[in-house]
């Protein structure tokens, strides 16, 4: 397990250098995201990420920002969840101090001027509208509101356009102030890293005053088992039906979870995988098909999404239970199980080759779980998952009785779709 150091702030640092490479990630991770928001603000977190880019005290405007950063060359980003937000700048290693001052000043000292929220606000609103009219990623966003709904978990990341019109700046600001406390940061370093790197981190975030915890969220209770799928359809005419299917799984820090994404890698993670192979190799119902996992702090959401023709619409959903059915009943081979392992390892190693995965793989862990398990304690626990952990697992998650159901395409009502699926 690696540990981090802890600032006498609380914000704690992973500090992850390793040889091979000139560059280096300056990630910084908080533990706010919009299902921390009221549904006054609905919106926020992803709003303030924007907000961090357009100008601080000693860099006034975003082009002053992104200035210094193009000037030699670095990447730099920002992104928003559902339980964290990041800001991460790629920078040739010479440079790693103008990074962590950057993000420093960019975290504590933007400014928010109100012509630029303003301005900005119609920036998220045009985001809101290309992802809604997306029907491929807007079909996840509609199954989360299904699954959880009545949870703030089953809100939109960047709100909507009621709530970025009517969103105060001292509203803003004070959700800012409340969570952008050092005890809910994790700052990673990754790369050739300095051994300067520590005292720098030290002299900038090291100096914010430490504050108290601010107000959680209510944890989501899950819903009653139903007869039928809980079901949202979105009426549009489109010859290509988006569709997807939830099924509640566990939370972050479950044991369970190494077992979770061997299934979603057999089940549909890959072109070998059974959803690829019996929807679209063997009867060419669809395109994309794809299974997946995701974990929040206290629920996760296992996905099967794929986007399929109305007129073999019902063949290809009952080829995808069936297959759900199949692994519920049959478990895995040795050999998928085996294959499934050496899939997680090598895409492992392949993405710590980057900086920036290298900084979140670490940051994101310690933000999450408290603890940060190093590549190999967790190939550890992928190893040790055996062929009847997967059934077992298969068999607590894939129940048809607590599914959601959600399509993008031309249906009237959910009775109408439900009908049309076999449902």
């Amino acid at each position: 397990m690696k540990k981090p150091v802890t600032l006498s702030n609380g914000m704690r640092v992973h500090l992850l250098p390793y040889s091979g490479t000139q560059a280096v990630t300056v990630l910084a991770l908080v533990k706010v995201g919009s299902r921390y928001e009221s549904s006054k603000i609905n919106g926020a977190s992803h709003y303030i990420e924007h907000l961090m880019f357009k100008g601080t005290k000693r860099r006034p405007t975003t082009l002053d920002i992104s200035r210094d950063l193009d000037a030699v060359g670095a990447q730099f980003n920002a992104f928003t969840g559902k339980d964290y937000t990041g800001y991460y700048i790629t920078i040739e290693a010479s440079h790693l101090p103008l990074a962590i001052d950057l993000l420093h000043d960019m975290i504590f000292h933007s400014k928010y001027d109100p012509k630029e929220m303003n301005r900005e606000r119609r920036v998220i609103i045009e985001e809101i509208k290309m992802y809604n009219e997306n029907p491929m990623m807007h079909v996840e966003e509609m199954l989360e509101r299904v699954m959880f709904e009545g949870s703030t978990l089953g809100c939109d990341i960047a709100g909507t356009t009621k709530t970025m019109v009517e969103m105060k700046r001292q509203d803003v600001v004070a959700y800012r102030d409340e969570h952008y406390v050092p005890s809910r940061m994790v700052i990673g370093v990754a790369g050739n890293v300095d051994r300067k790197a520590l005292a720098i981190i030290k002299k900038t975030f090291g100096q914010v005053k430490a504050k108290g915890e601010p107000r959680l969220y209510e944890p989501f209770c899950g819903h009653a088992p139903q007869n039928k799928p809980r079901c949202r359809i979105e009426n549009k005419k489109l010859d290509q039906i988006q569709l997807a299917l939830g099924f509640p799984s566990f939370g972050a820090g479950d044991v369970r979870n190494p077992a979770v994404s061997l299934l979603a890698t057999i089940l549909g993670g890959t072109m070998s995988s059974r959803l690829f192979i019996s929807v679209r190799e063997r009867k060419g119902l669809c395109y994309f098909v794809r299974a997946e996992n995701g974990s929040y702090d206290e629920v996760g959401n296992f996905m099967i999404r794929s986007g399929l023709d109305r007129v073999r619409l019902k063949d290809a959903v009952k080829t995808i239970i069936a297959e759900v059915e199949k692994i519920k009943s049959s478990g895995v081979t040795a050999r998928e199980l085996k294959e499934a392992k050496d899939n997680f390892r090598g895409r492992i190693l392949l993405r710590l080759e980057e900086s920036s995965n290298r900084a979140d793989w670490y940051a994101h862990q310690e933000l999450v779980l408290g603890r940060a398990l190093t590549p190999e304690e967790r190939m550890r626990e992928i190893d040790a998952v055996t062929q009847k952990d997967v059934k077992k697992v298969a068999r607590e998650i894939l129940d048809l009785q607590k599914m959601s159901v959600v399509a993008i395409g031309p249906f009237k009502s959910e009775s109408v779709f439900l009908k049309a699926i076999g449902f």
